[in-house]
């Protein structure tokens, strides 16, 4: 699907005349899948009956079986075991079961066409970002007031035009070094050889897809914290920041940003410098219970 006009109008002048570029360089913005379209079609007619949207959701048996694995994160452990669809919809609520859809639903729309490996360890990366960023979220709710399907949707989506470029150009993951561990697009050097930006992409991805603005933005400007004035969505960057920091973190390798934004995340989290360790400790301790049940 081509880049509708529409969602240009919040982008800078600048801004758009790069995605005209990459427009006429034929980069799209993958589709939703029907499946998602029609979830999302029922929930705006106010459709409340779980039986229904179970229903809608059954016909694409791998997002059933990825929303299984994916409300084992320990961010849902009140509400776990899940025996059904109909209970994880109304154990964890009707938009959010449908945050969660449209997270997993996005991987299904963007197949690697070239470069498996590199789309395989891209989606392992934003899986785990993801997960992080839920129970962040879930640890900090009554602080920050984003919810786990919100900062697992954030998480997912956040680096989202990286496999849109990297669909697009087949040199993309070579001249980024994406198969270096622990390498990342830097932005200035993404533009300068390609005359594009994965934040601003993936800020388009988000907004055809119809996430909530705030997460939106949050995408926009995950590299840049100190450009957002909007408190939710300069909090969610803060709590995808300090997922990407614990993800490299638990690798053991280093992530360059992170003494830059450092500041303002645990400002924006209500942390502080003494309880920071900590409070890395416990998530990381909550993820990895959680993967090795």
């Amino acid at each position: 699907m081509a880049f509708d006009k529409a969602l240009l109008d919040r982008l800078s002048g600048n801004e758009v005349k790069s995605v005209k570029r990459l427009i006429e360089k034929g980069v799209t913005i993958p589709p939703q899948p029907r499946v998602l379209v029609e979830l999302e079609q029922n929930l705006a007619k106010g459709v409340s009956d779980v039986r229904v949207l179970a229903r809608v959701i059954s016909q694409d048996p791998g997002i059933v079986a990825m929303l299984f694995k994916v409300v084992q994160n320990a961010a849902f452990r009140k509400f776990q075991p899940f025996e059904s669809l109909e209970h994880i919809l109304q154990a964890i609520g009707l938009q959010q079961t449908g945050n969660l859809v449209r997270a997993i639903a996005l991987a299904s729309s963007m197949p690697a066409k070239h470069n498996q490996k590199a789309f395989e360890a891209y989606w392992a990366r934003s899986r785990t970002i993801s997960e992080l960023a839920m129970i962040i979220a879930d640890e900090r709710v009554a602080v920050c007031n984003i919810f786990p399907d919100q900062a697992g949707l954030a998480g997912i989506f956040h680096d989202c035009g990286v496999p849109v470029l990297m669909q697009r150009f087949q040199t993309y993951c070579a001249d980024m070094r994406l198969d270096q561990p622990g390498h990342w697009p830097d932005l200035a050097e993404e533009d300068a050889r390609f005359n594009a930006d994965h934040c601003v992409i993936g800020y388009l991805v988000a907004r055809h897809w119809r996430l909530p603005d705030f997460i939106c933005d949050s995408i926009r400007y995950h590299h840049d914290i100190g450009r957002i004035e909007h408190h939710a969505a300069r909090t969610m960057v803060a709590i995808l920041q300090l997922a990407i920091q614990m993800y490299y973190h638990d690798l053991h390798q280093p992530y360059p940003e992170w003494a830059g934004v450092r500041a303002d995340v645990i400002e924006e989290l209500g942390l502080g410098d003494e309880t920071l360790p900590e409070f890395i400790d416990v998530v990381l301790d909550r993820y990895h219970s959680m993967n090795q049940a």
